[in-house]
């Protein structure tokens, strides 16, 4: 039987209204990890799994106009749960 991995840091990446712009926090903290101008920049081109580093991690994507969940990504692909819908 293989070696359990330990559970990913969850992450979200949402809209601030007052500052206008899209953060990266970890849900556990609410710290911010990184900001954005735009949504697009945050989710281009592997930009989120380098901002979440080495460790990886899972990110919710918020709708910018009712902070409903979109989407969610882990980093990296194969520690997708295989019971995850995306």
């Amino acid at each position: 039987m293989g070696k359990k991995l330990p559970p990913l840091p969850q992450y979200t990446l949402g809209f601030n209204e007052g500052k206008e712009k899209w953060e990266l926090f970890k849900n556990k903290t609410h710290q911010v990890v990184k900001t954005f101008t735009t949504k697009e920049k945050a989710t281009k081109g592997g930009v989120l799994e380098r901002a979440l580093g080495a460790n990886g991690g899972s990110v919710k994507i918020q709708l910018k106009e009712s902070a409903r969940i979109q989407e969610e990504r882990t980093f990296p692909g194969d520690r997708d749960p295989a019971n995850s819908p995306g």
